[in-house]
């Protein structure tokens, strides 16, 4: 893989996850403001945005990058020998300094202060095991269709983060740098930082366990086909 190929790669998942957290946030300060203070109508806007705009993320920077947007799916490519680990380091970078990047432009889009301090509440041992769960299922997901029938991944992700929203205590979250970023929002979609890193310890061992019972399933390896979650290894990194 060339340098240029990587600084693509890169680029793409800066972008898609900017993209990603700007759907999120500002599809949240929407619907609040909307909502007339309906919460279920809020997060009702905020779900059909993300599921939708998600969709639609993976569909065109899957071809460059593999759509990841999410540490936790990185990490599980990382483990499965699919990806180096300077490419990974790479995108975890990227995803973090673009969700942070997507949080800002939403506030930019609604007039509202760039830096705010996230200021909901969502800890406790039924939101972690939410967030497990539902990071669990995501992973399952991408596996399952990477092993079944891979050009169906934008569309299942879509339909279990819309799904996710709603059967989970935590409103699936399912995503480190997703997670991070909400922390430095006070509006509908934010976390406090000092919530963060139970969610985000939450994620890893969902994701982790969802290798496990995949590898269980026999999918250890995505068909040589369109790998849209997946990403080829650096050369020199790979082992």
């Amino acid at each position: 893989m060339t340098k240029s190929e990587v600084r693509r790669k890169i680029l793409a998942e800066a972008l898609g996850t900017a993209l990603l957290l700007a759907g999120v946030v500002g599809s949240g300060i929407m619907g609040a403001a909307l909502a007339g203070g309906n919460n279920a109508i809020a997060l009702l806007g905020n779900t059909l945005a993300t599921g939708a705009l998600l969709t639609v993320l993976i569909l065109i920077f899957g071809p460059i990058s593999g759509a990841h947007f999410n540490p936790a799916v990185t990490l599980v490519f990382l483990l499965r020998r699919e990806m180096g680990v300077g490419l990974a380091t790479g995108y975890l970078v990227a995803q973090i300094l673009g969700g942070l990047a997507g949080v800002l432009a939403a506030h930019g889009m609604f007039d509202l202060p760039l830096y705010q301090a996230g200021i909901k509440i969502r800890t406790g041992p039924s939101q972690w095991f939410a967030e497990g769960v539902a990071t669990f299922g995501l992973i399952l997901t991408i596996l399952g269709c990477l092993k079944a029938r891979d050009s169906a991944i934008p569309f299942a992700v879509g339909l279990y983060i819309t799904a996710a929203y709603w059967f989970t205590a935590s409103t699936s979250f399912a995503n480190p740098a997703v997670t991070l970023a909400r922390s430095f929002t006070a509006t509908f979609a934010g976390i406090r930082l000092i919530d963060a890193p139970g969610f985000v310890l939450a994620q890893i061992i969902g994701a982790l366990l969802a290798l496990a019972i995949a590898h269980g399933l026999g999918w250890r390896s995505a068909p040589a086909g369109d790998q849209t979650l997946a990403a080829e290894p650096v050369p020199g990194v790979a082992e």
